[in-house]
């Protein structure tokens, strides 16, 4: 099948599942019908210009429409959704012209030059209407019900989890876009290329710019790797090259990968580390079905980096005693992964139910984005990682944990930075399907494995 109509009969279906899901919301929440906004250009203070423009996600749901601020989705149950698409009379700017995609035969679009045009296009009562998104200036005037009531966010929020089969099908190209830009920036970094210069070629090769990523990429060589949102691009290239951790995304429909990978320059030691690491990450993942609670997946994983802490001589005591004081934590401060979607941590990760509420994370544990039970069509990242980051190591050195550490290893290994594995992991009712492996197999005939990159 053509992949543009194949790509239209899924947005078909996906919007006829986004209607019900909606429909069920609103009569449980009291409304009659609900404004969606793309968002509005966000200027910097006491300048002319204004921040990278990124839609709202729940607008993104409807349309992969995420270029053009100042659109609205309107939606009634049982009418088809209405595109109110921003196209003002502007010389500065180029205008974006109505879309003529596979999508927009599910909506009625409507071109609009401003807001007032917006308004006017709208029922002229919106009483019982909801708005979601960045209250505006002058949305009182336009009699909305309620700005992002809790209540409907929740159940759209919880629903959202499950990904419809084009939404997955949108992950898979975001992990092959994803996959296309790694293997360049592995190649840059075996030719000794700077962080800038790493980055560079990963967008040259997604034929993106950083602005249509879902978030700056990380790209940290040598020591660099211990700071987990390191983003500061060094311009030269350091006088020695030991490692690279990369974690970075692409974007597909307005949907997200977010994939890491290591990388030893020459060190054998360090690689061979990097590869049993990267059995850790996949046992991890065989590990991930429907109904399975990602608050054990967590706990799992800091009983498998303890055991491979201790096989690698990092640590002294064994992994149960490494997990229960704490030593796990100091080289494993973050969650093992989070929902991915319209965004990189995508919502309701922590949801109870449709109604709200929240599920606790493990006591001490207070980074876990994401604590419900797996249900298949959720996407999730699988990211374990070891790191040598100096305030928790000087944490440690400290208190009881001093015992259980080789000081003499950590220090040999502090130069690494760290090592952090990430796929993108389509949970279904038997197992995953690993979208960022798949990816990489077919882009580079091979699934990518961290390591020592092609030289």
């Amino acid at each position: 099948m053509d992949e543009a109509l194949d790509l239209a009969a899924l947005h078909a279906a996906h919007v006829l599942t986004l209607r019900a899901r909606f429909d069920r919301a609103l009569s449980a929440c009291g409304y009659s019908g609900v404004l969606v906004h793309s968002g509005s250009l966000a200027p910097i203070f006491r300048d002319d210009q204004t921040h990278p423009f990124r839609a709202h996600a729940w607008f993104k749901a409807w349309v992969p429409l995420h270029e053009v601020p100042d659109c609205f989705l309107y939606y009634e149950p049982g009418r088809t959704p209405v595109l109110l698409f921003h196209q003002p009379s502007d010389y500065w700017h180029k205008v974006a012209r109505p879309p003529r995609a596979y999508w927009t035969a599910q909506v009625d679009l409507r071109p609009v030059a401003d807001r007032a045009a917006a308004r006017a296009a709208l029922p002229r009562d919106l009483g019982a209407t909801a708005y979601i998104g960045e209250p505006f200036r002058g949305l009182a005037a336009w009699g909305v019900s309620a700005a992002n009531p809790p209540g409907l966010l929740a159940r759209i929020d919880y629903d959202r989890a499950v990904k419809t089969p084009y939404e997955l099908a949108c992950l898979r190209a975001a992990n092959r876009l994803a996959a296309r830009g790694h293997r360049a920036a592995a190649r840059a970094f075996a030719g000794g290329a700077c962080e800038l210069e790493i980055e560079l070629a990963f967008l040259r090769a997604c034929g993106a710019r950083e602005q249509e990523l879902p978030y700056n990429p990380i790209i940290a060589l040598n020591e660099s790797g211990a700071v987990l949102h390191y983003q500061m691009l060094e311009r030269t290239p350091p006088a020695e090259v030991r490692s690279m951790l990369i974690d970075a995304g692409a974007q597909a429909g307005g949907y997200a990968s977010d994939v890491t990978r290591t990388y030893s320059f020459a060190d054998a030691d360090f690689s061979s580390l990097i590869e049993r690491f990267d059995e850790v990450q996949q046992a991890l993942c065989s590990g991930v079905h429907a109904g399975v609670d990602w608050r054990d997946v967590h706990l799992s994983a800091h009983r498998l980096v303890a055991e491979l802490l201790h096989e690698s001589d990092i640590t002294t005591c064994d992994a149960e005693e490494a997990v229960a004081t704490g030593v796990s934590s100091v080289f494993l401060p973050h969650g093992i992964g989070h929902l991915l979607g319209l965004q990189v941590h995508d919502a309701g990760g922590l949801l109870r139910s449709p109604e709200g509420g929240e599920i606790p994370r493990p006591e001490g544990h207070p980074h876990l984005r994401l604590t419900r039970v797996l249900e298949a069509g959720f996407v999730v990242t699988m990211e374990p990682g070891i790191y040598f980051i100096d305030p928790l190591l000087d944490a440690a050195r400290g208190d009881a944990r001093a015992a259980r550490i080789n000081w003499t290893r950590v220090e040999s290994l502090r130069r690494f930075g760290g090592i952090r594995i990430e796929d993108d992991l389509a949970v279904t009712a038997s197992g995953t399907e690993n979208m960022t492996r798949d990816a990489f197999r077919a882009e580079l005939g091979s699934p990518g494995a961290p390591g020592v990159p092609e030289r």
